[in-house]
């Protein structure tokens, strides 16, 4: 088919005969014509609907150039002859639904795959599911019921046993593994590397660098292992806690070596809008700080501004506090507006375990993280860019964290709560005790007005007062730093010598730091060197701040 009114513009009568052609060949391809992948511009193949709201998405925004092999919608990528040579020789997939193929490509140039591995995986991408099935491999089958399993919330015991029905089911002689266990094996060398890291289950230390032959901790003395049941002899080798790091740097890598990706990586260069108005986080003075302070790096548009956020959530999603997991993820800002929250860009890169929240302890577990953004700030890593064809050296930075307030005193190290609950006001946060409801409230939000703005001098709309006060200059970076510098705060619990108590006999006490004012502890975000100059270090997310007004 001629594609060469994707190129046109999109009110010429060329172009509307290309959409009709097009939407033709989707209808007589598509399986559910109410469920097709939109290929305009904002949706890039991410969305699916009906062909008719296509058809309205392709002339409001424009089709993806970039999408030249349809294979979303039906069109073979080996009858087209555009796709790389390695997937047409290796696939004979369902590109409709899946990305198997990129996913294939992409691990292939992983370094620290294992080659006996790739080599059982490429076996399994060419063997069909069974003899003379023409559809599917055991690949593409895997990978299918894998994400059906994923997004329904499958046990692995009910997987199990599926996978046992369609043994018996499919024709003798099919690759079906036997169980969960033998399906996971065989996926396991196309996904991201992950490290499972034993820690302290009272949040001091994680069992890494000196401390990676510990048998116990050295701050709080408890065991590494797990203690069996009414006894104190220790399970060896089931540790008590378990950090699970997803390291972000290979996957940075791999999101260059997709062409699309790639060119949207570099789309706050090249397409955006540059017009005076906050349309996207370049257009904010903390990017552009970055840019003014550090040109080299800003010199090379595809290295990669990220934000973090963290919060605890419940994993047997009842209402129940009893259990809290934290996961901490990374987003890229270098994407267009449409892409940047998107679920495939949202990269997961710490679970913290519960039970408990880790609280103002959560230093312990960000290092792993703050060790690779350190790396990618002082040196950077090789990448291969698809979209240019050449490789470059990637380096990252860490603009700024979202969270709700009370993660955001556990990311800080201030205390949000109290009479000096404001990280900005700190000493001179103006709060009144209300006797009668037994909380504490903040006034004094008229100070941040302009001088001459006429609320300042209205009485009985407020607390029968005028405001003339000016705000509190917030603490640059750099003076932060040397403030912080003076808190005395030790991670976890240690022990402290046993206290007597009169009629009680002796109890051990446990202490969490020696806090000066509400500062608890110097975040472990200031080992980032760049950290202490950044404008704006935290935020508050937006729903919460919604839903609470």
């Amino acid at each position: 088919m001629d594609k060469d009114w994707m190129n046109v513009h999109r009110l010429s009568v060329t172009y509307r005969q290309g959409v009709d052609h097009f939407l033709e060949f989707c209808a007589k391809n598509a399986k559910n014509p109410n469920f097709v992948h939109c290929p305009c511009v904002k949706c890039a193949n991410l969305e699916r609907m009906k062909i008719v709201k296509i058809k309205e998405h392709l002339f409001k925004n424009g089709i993806d150039k970039n999408y030249k092999v349809w294979y979303h919608h039906g069109e073979d990528i080996r009858v087209s002859g555009v796709g790389p040579s390695k997937k047409d020789k290796c696939f004979n997939l369902d590109y409709e639904d899946d990305h198997i193929a990129e996913l294939f490509d992409d691990a292939q140039h992983e370094s620290n795959v294992d080659p006996e591995k790739f080599i059982r995986v490429l076996k399994d991408s060419e063997k069909p599911i069974y003899p003379n099935c023409n559809r599917f491999t055991k690949l593409s089958t895997l990978i299918r019921l894998y994400n059906i399993k994923a997004k329904h919330g499958w046990s692995d015991t009910s997987f199990t046993d599926l996978l046992a029905f369609l043994g018996e089911l499919l024709p003798e002689g099919n690759e079906i593994p036997l169980s969960f266990y033998e399906a996971k094996k065989t996926l396991c060398s196309l996904g991201m590397q992950y490290e499972k890291i034993h820690a302290c289950p009272k949040d001091c230390i994680l069992y890494r660098k000196r401390f990676v032959d510990a048998i116990a901790c050295p701050t709080c003395g408890e065991s590494r292992w797990q203690k069996k049941k009414n006894s104190d002899e220790v399970k060896d080798g089931i540790p008590t806690k378990v950090l699970w790091y997803l390291p972000p740097i290979p996957r940075l890598v791999r999101f260059f070596r997709n062409a699309d990706y790639a060119k949207n990586l570099t789309w706050h260069v090249t397409n955006r809008v540059e017009d005076g108005y906050m349309r996207h986080p370049a257009d904010s003075p903390a990017w552009k700080t970055v840019d003014d302070r550090w040109p080299d790096f800003a010199s090379e548009p595809r290295n990669i501004r990220l934000g973090l956020s963290a919060d605890g959530i419940n994993p047997h999603t009842s209402l129940s506090s009893k259990y809290s997991s934290w996961p901490v993820l990374l987003v890229m800002y270098n994407l267009p507006p449409w892409l940047v929250m998107k679920r495939k860009f949202t990269m997961l890169t710490l679970l913290i375990s519960g039970p408990s929240q880790p609280g103002n302890n959560i230093d312990v577990y960000l290092a792993p993280l703050v060790d690779d953004l350190g790396l990618l700030w002082h040196d950077g890593v090789s990448a291969y860019d698809a979209y240019r064809n050449e490789t470059f050296n990637l380096k990252a930075i860490l603009l700024w964290t979202i969270n709700d307030f009370h993660a955001y005193g556990n990311l800080s190290g201030y205390s949000v709560k109290g009479y000096k609950a404001c990280p900005i006001c700190e000493e001179k946060t103006c709060s009144q005790y209300l006797k009668h409801s037994r909380k504490i409230s903040y006034m004094g939000h008229r100070k941040f007005l302009p001088t001459d703005h006429v609320f300042r001098t209205w009485k009985k709309a407020f607390d029968g007062k005028q405001e003339f006060e000016l705000a509190p200059p917030p603490l640059h970076g750099e003076e932060l730093n040397e403030k912080l510098n003076k808190v005395q705060f030790k991670l976890g619990k240690r022990k402290v010598a046993p206290k007597k108590r009169k009629g009680r006999g002796n109890k051990r006490e446990e202490v969490t730091s020696e806090p000066a004012g509400p500062w608890k502890k110097k975040s472990i975000f200031f080992e980032l060197e760049y950290w202490k100059y950044l404008v704006l270090r935290h935020n508050l997310d937006v729903m919460h701040i919604e839903k609470n007004v």
